[in-house]
């Protein structure tokens, strides 16, 4: 739990401009509230929100649903350490967020539970009181661009990105390759299409891999 406060205090900052934005689209307080408790996913949540401001609901589920596909691989690696039967197991899964996912990695290629457990529980009492102080108080932009709260999330990944290529020599020459493919992108498309591209170096973990080598 105690490795779960710092990506958590991330996740507060970002829950507070969404409990603002979504209390200024005209949501209320109580329902952006609830929908991070049991949603419980900031780019998912952000998705839908701007979505639905300019397009249907069924274009802004959609797009909600593709953003966090990538759960689905996620799921994949988790699920030879999970433990029990199929509800046990579908329980535990609930715990998967990107941040305990990474804490929860091991040297070995598995992922400690308890550990993913213990890490979301502050990242979910956070996220939702964040949302709940956001849409309470609505701070503005700009407030957060001086305190310079804008870039918390963005540094806490950064953070955990540097703590997992120091620990594997996969994860570094992927970290490179993405970010050579991304660069060379950007002269010839949008950068969201540069980082979609990106992704390809993370086909590098399907590689075969030396035993003993660090995954």
């Amino acid at each position: 739990m105690r490795m779960g406060v710092g990506p958590g205090a991330a996740a507060f900052v970002l829950a507070l401009s969404f409990g603002a934005e979504a209390v200024a689209r005209g949501w209320g307080v109580g329902l952006p509230v609830v929908f991070s408790m049991f949603a419980f996913s900031g780019s998912a949540q952000f998705t839908l929100l701007t979505t639905l401001a300019g397009g249907s609901a069924v274009a802004a589920v959609i797009s909600a649903v593709l953003i966090n596909a990538r759960y689905l691989v996620m799921g994949v690696a988790l699920n030879n350490s999970l433990e029990g039967g199929r509800i046990s197991r579908a329980i535990q899964a609930q715990a998967l967020c990107d941040a305990s996912f990474v804490v929860a990695h091991r040297n070995n290629g598995g992922y400690d539970i308890v550990r993913l457990i213990g890490a979301s529980v502050p990242q979910w009492v956070l996220w939702s009181s964040g949302t709940a102080v956001g849409a309470l108080t609505s701070p503005s932009p700009d407030l957060m661009h001086q305190l310079g709260l804008d870039v918390a999330f963005p540094a806490f990944f950064l953070i955990l990105a540097i703590d997992e290529l120091r620990r594997s020599k996969r994860a570094l020459t992927a970290a490179l390759l993405g970010a050579t493919i991304a660069a060379g992108l950007l002269f010839v498309t949008t950068p969201s299409y540069a980082l979609l591209g990106a992704i390809v170096a993370a086909l590098i973990g399907v590689l075969p891999q030396k035993e003993g080598d660090p995954v």
